[in-house]
């Protein structure tokens, strides 16, 4: 059985415009400014040649990388038949065990994004949520304490502050 990555639709478009900008914007400017750098003579002491060589691979190795990725991860864009149980992609409110209030959305690794609460599925928190529902107490195992919280709102759509 092999094992799927998952995306939001929103976060395959990031990664789909990211791809985009440096293929069709980045790469094509730094060529430009590489080619001027080398026009200006001795490339061994020419610190914008060596500089946008080294900047063009970067961009090269990002592109192909997100070239492979985009193709492995499989984009999740519909709600879950059942809405009041936590699957991906839910946004999900929960008080802790102090009464401090989270709210988490549970996406792929690769849109993670822990100061918008964007939490990975494979998380200690996310895999305690799933499957849950309003009311549910969950306790999560980090690894320094445990934590409980209970879910208070779970929705499918960016809910409303």
């Amino acid at each position: 059985m092999t094992r799927r990555d998952y995306i939001t639709r929103a976060g395959w478009q990031k990664l789909a415009d990211e791809l985009d900008y440096l293929w069709r914007e980045k790469r094509p400017h730094v060529t430009r400014e590489l080619s001027a750098a080398a026009a200006e003579g001795d490339r061994s002491e020419n610190a914008e040649y060596i500089y946008r060589k080294k900047e063009l691979r970067e961009i090269d190795r990002r592109v192909r990388y997100l070239g492979r990725r985009i193709d492995e991860l499989t984009v999740v864009d519909s709600a879950p038949d059942d809405p009041s149980v936590v699957f991906f992609g839910a946004w999900v409110a929960v008080i802790d065990d102090t009464d401090a209030r989270h709210r988490y959305r549970i996406v792929g690794a690769d849109e993670t994004d822990a100061a918008a609460g964007a939490i990975s599925l494979n998380s200690p928190v996310a895999r305690a949520l799933l499957g849950k529902r309003v009311g549910d107490i969950v306790t999560v195992s980090l690894p320094q304490n445990e934590r409980e919280f209970e879910i208070e709102a779970i929705h499918y759509t960016p809910p409303h502050d």
